[in-house]
């Protein structure tokens, strides 16, 4: 097998888009090569612990209203030609993602990766859920087999916490500066969502080369 890294943040709609996509092509081809492992970075590490209104974050980041609405329109024409919703209206918040990567960390030590992010993808983007909300990031816990009890207490504590945000800072020193990003076998570098013919063709060359 060949691993996948994948550095990304929940909270950010082309992680999301991305993760779609390389999900198809997964799923097209059942003898892919690769085993995924999800790594944190945070898109906004200096949100504060409760988030902010997602509505003034994004009049900020876009200027005006009618560029936030545009930028909206073309993530959901490019959402369902990737086959994901976005429900852009149900979101509130735009939440600190410490807590939330924090979680995905535990979550890979319990082999729950997958499924914790699916979760996470879709509690915020289609759901407009909280996940900066420590009993938001429990009940996805436990919806993807993880032991809601345990993960609680570990949310209410500092565990790992400089764990992760030593794993943020090692990302980014390797030159990781937007997400999404892959890289694969530790050698070759992908930025952003790619389409499934795309990872179908990586995947077809990895077979070849195998072949040799």
């Amino acid at each position: 097998m060949i691993r996948l890294d994948v550095f990304a943040d929940p909270v950010c709609p082309w992680c999301y888009l991305g993760k779609a996509q390389l999900d198809r092509a997964l799923e097209a081809n059942p003898d892919h090569p690769f085993t995924l492992e999800w790594h944190p970075f945070q898109l906004n590490p200096g949100l504060p612990a409760e988030g902010v209104d997602r509505a003034d974050y994004m009049l900020r980041l876009f200027g005006t209203q009618e560029r936030a609405v545009q930028a909206h329109l073309r993530l959901e024409e490019l959402g369902r030609e990737a086959g994901v919703n976005f429900d852009f209206a149900a979101i509130t918040r735009v939440p600190n993602t410490l807590d939330a990567h924090r979680l995905m960390h535990w979550a890979g030590l319990e082999g729950r990766q997958g499924a914790v992010i699916s979760a996470m993808f879709r509690a915020y983007w289609r759901e407009g859920r909280d996940i900066g909300d420590r009993a938001v990031l429990a009940d996805l816990a436990e919806a993807a087999g993880m032991d809601r009890a345990m993960v609680a207490r570990l949310l209410d504590s500092d565990a790992d916490r400089d764990t992760v945000l030593g794993r943020d800072a090692h990302a980014r020193e390797r030159g990781v500066n937007a997400v999404p990003t892959f890289i694969i076998a530790d050698t070759y570098v992908v930025s952003g969502a790619q389409k499934p013919a795309f990872w179908a063709d990586v995947i077809r060359d990895i077979a070849e080369r195998g072949d040799e």
